[in-house]
């Protein structure tokens, strides 16, 4: 989906518990993506995914993040176990999941609970929203974004 909004700007810590904000990437196209937990089937295929393109991304001058409501030392974990060359963000109260609306109510298994919707921002060097990818399914998605990028 074509999106053309400012990106909302943030602070948060990264793995190394680093204030890591938006605006530190201007001049950069960031992807931004937004994941459910660290360690699970479907965000461990993900990540993985971008830690395969990530040349390619370094390539076409784009940073990746990611962001879910784990703590540090757990993303230090995921990284490590994984060998993820980019940062993972925290957003424990997730204040910025809710800035980019992706704060939702999820439903599994028949009970209802709040959490992340996976999800892909890509913000280029202005720090404008280009594309957003919601309610993302990991298989193929790494060659949407990439394709967005070429």
């Amino acid at each position: 989906m074509e999106s053309l909004m400012e990106a909302p700007d943030f602070t948060l810590v990264n793995e190394k518990e680093e204030e890591v904000s938006l605006r530190d990437f201007r001049g950069k196209k960031v992807v931004l993506y937004f994941y459910p937990k660290d360690m699970t089937p479907g965000c461990t295929t993900e990540a993985c995914d971008f830690r395969d393109y990530h040349d390619e991304f370094t390539d076409l001058n784009t940073v990746i993040l990611g962001v879910s409501g784990d703590e540090a030392s757990k993303h230090t974990k995921f990284i490590e176990k994984y060998g993820l060359p980019f940062s993972l963000l925290v957003d424990e109260d997730h204040k910025v999941s809710e800035k980019y609306g992706v704060w939702v109510l999820k439903k599994m298994y028949g009970r209802e609970f709040m959490g992340i919707e996976r999800s892909t921002f890509l913000i280029n060097e202005e720090g404008i929203v280009e594309k957003e990818w919601r309610k993302v399914k990991v298989k193929n998605h790494i060659e949407e974004v990439l394709e967005s990028l070429r």
